[in-house]
C-alpha cells in the first residue's frame, strides 16, 4: 500500500511511515480534519506551532501555507487519519443539513479539538478501513462519516459553524506582511496569489508595485541574502538550510548563491578547530 492511500477518494486519506520525514510547503486548499494514530506531527506556520501525538485530533484552516514535520513513535510507527473537508462537499453538507455560518470565525487558524469520548469512537470506526487494504468505502459511507465528524465537531466545539461554514471569497490580504512570513515556502507564484485573496495578475501588479521587482526575482534575492546572514553570522551550513528557504536542491541553491555573492556559500563559514 503506498502512502498516503485513499480510503475515499480525495476525502479521506491514511498516511504512515516508518521513518523520520519532512515535509515541506504544503498547501491547504481545503479544511482539514486530522487524527494522530500514533507518532508524532509538528505543524508550523508563520503565526502557529502546534505538537500533537497519538490520540489528538486537530482541525487546519483552508488557504494556508504551512510545515509539517513527522517522526514515529517508540514502537517505529506514524500513522494518520486525514479528512480534507472539500469545500463542494461541505457546501452539500450545508444544504442537505441547514446548516450555515452565523458570524465571522474569529479564533485560531489552525486548533486541536477537545479529546472525547465521541471523536475518539468516531475516528476508531475508520482506522480498520485505513489498516486493511481490501476495504472499500463507498461514496455514501464516506460522506456519512463526513457528515458525523462535523457534527461531532460542532457538539464539542459549537463555535466551529463559523470555520467550517463560511464560504466567502478570500480578500485581499496584506501582501507585504504576508510576503515576509511565507517567502521561504517553495511554492508557485499562482498559488502565492490565491492564497493572499488576488488573481495572477493582479498579484503580480500589486507585488510589482510594493516591492519594485517581480514575485520570483523577489523571492529568490529574498531566500539568498537571508541563506548569507544564516552562513556568515550564524555559521548555518548549506546543505542544513537551503530546504527551510525554499530551494529544491543543494546544487541550484550553490549555483543561485554563487551567482549572486561571487562565491560558494561553503566560503562563508568561519572555520573552527
Amino acid at each position: 500500500m503506498e502512502s498516503p492511500a485513499e480510503i475515499l477518494p480525495g476525502v479521506i486519506f491514511y498516511s504512515y511511515l516508518s521513518s523520520v520525514k519532512r515535509e515541506k510547503a504544503c498547501v491547504w486548499n481545503h479544511h482539514t480534519l486530522v487524527l494522530q494514530v500514533s507518532g508524532q506531527m509538528i505543524l508550523e506556520t508563520s503565526e502557529q506551532n502546534i505538537n500533537i501525538s497519538a490520540g489528538d485530533v486537530l482541525l487546519i484552516h483552508k488557504n494556508q501555507l504551512g510545515t509539517l514535520t513527522k517522526t514515529p513513535g517508540p514502537s517505529g510507527h506514524y500513522e494518520t487519519i486525514v479528512i480534507s473537508l472539500q469545500e463542494d462537499l461541505m457546501r452539500q453538507i450545508a444544504l442537505e443539513e441547514k446548516m450555515e455560518s452565523n458570524g465571522k470565525y474569529t479564533g485560531p487558524q489552525n486548533l486541536c479539538l477537545p479529546n472525547n469520548a465521541f471523536l475518539t469512537g468516531y475516528f476508531q470506526s475508520i482506522v480498520p478501513y485505513a489498516r486493511s487494504s481490501g476495504a472499500e468505502m463507498t461514496d455514501e459511507l464516506g460522506l456519512l462519516k463526513v457528515k458525523e465528524g462535523i457534527k461531532l465537531m460542532l457538539l464539542a466545539v459549537p463555535e466551529l459553524r463559523n470555520f467550517l461554514f463560511d464560504f466567502s471569497e478570500p480578500y485581499k490580504i496584506d501582501l507585504e506582511r504576508f510576503m515576509m512570513s511565507n517567502y521561504h515556502f517553495n511554492v508557485p507564484v499562482e498559488k502565492l496569489a490565491l492564497l493572499t485573496g488576488r488573481s495572477l495578475s493582479g498579484f503580480k501588479r500589486d507585488f510589482q508595485k510594493l516591492f519594485g521587482m517581480p514575485p520570483r526575482q523577489w523571492l529568490q534575492d529574498k531566500r539568498l541574502n537571508e541563506a548569507r546572514h544564516l552562513i556568515e553570522n550564524k555559521n548555518k551550513k548549506p546543505s542544513l538550510i537551503y530546504l527551510d528557504l525554499g530551494f529544491e536542491s543543494l546544487s541550484h541553491f550553490s549555483y543561485a548563491f554563487k551567482k549572486k555573492f561571487g562565491k560558494a556559500p561553503t566560503e562563508g563559514l568561519v572555520k573552527t578547530d
